[in-house]
């Protein structure tokens, strides 16, 4: 029997989605199917559920699945293409439905609060997260929590505030991924809650 959270997701992806609950870590949206998939997390909150299905059913109408080819050239760099595409359907997820500005505001809260993603954030300076995490950091949880940025970092956020397709959001993830490659002192990226939703 649907439930009101599944024809929630229907509705707002305006196609009959497939909608399952599955002990997995992450929620995600299989393109080719149009299978959205939800975690059964112990603790999970109406805010967190919703918050989730905002985001998966923004893939849904926004990420590319046609542009496989993008995908499989970002491999290297995939975790960035995540964090990069999660900024852009989430962002044109709430233009096209306001209303969901409060759903992913009081989700991303209770995983701030008590997890299951970003636990550490609680537990370490966040100037020492790489740039990418931070970004990452900064777009799901930054009314809860101010990000450090660096001067020269700035003008990233707004290229990234900018973006309007997924092929330009793989560009700009490549485009982090050789500046932060081409650093003396760079370390892989944690991408610190980026695998808790998305799957671009």
């Amino acid at each position: 029997m649907m439930n009101a959270k599944d024809l929630l997701a229907r509705l707002l992806a305006n196609e009959n989605l497939n909608v399952i609950r599955a002990n997995v870590g992450t929620a995600s949206f299989e393109g080719i199917t149009r299978t959205l998939t939800l975690p059964m997390w112990k603790d999970m909150t109406n805010e967190i559920e919703e918050m989730l299905i905002g985001h998966e059913v923004g893939h849904a109408l926004y990420t590319d699945r046609d542009r496989l080819d993008l995908l499989e050239a970002a491999q290297p760099y995939h975790s960035y293409v995540n964090v990069i595409e999660d900024t852009r359907i989430e962002r044109r997820i709430k233009d096209a439905f306001p209303g969901l500005t409060g759903a992913f505001t009081r989700g991303y809260a209770d995983f701030f609060k008590n997890g299951p993603i970003f636990n550490d954030v609680h537990q370490r300076p966040l100037d020492s997260y790489t740039f990418i995490d931070r970004i990452n950091i900064h777009y799901k949880i930054g009314a809860h929590v101010r990000v450090p940025f660096t001067a020269d970092e700035l003008p990233w956020l707004k290229r990234i505030d900018s973006l309007r397709t997924f092929e330009e959001a793989v560009k700009l993830a490549k485009e982090l991924f050789d500046r932060e490659k081409a650093k003396p002192s760079a370390k892989p990226s944690e991408t610190n809650g980026s695998k808790g939703h998305a799957k671009a």
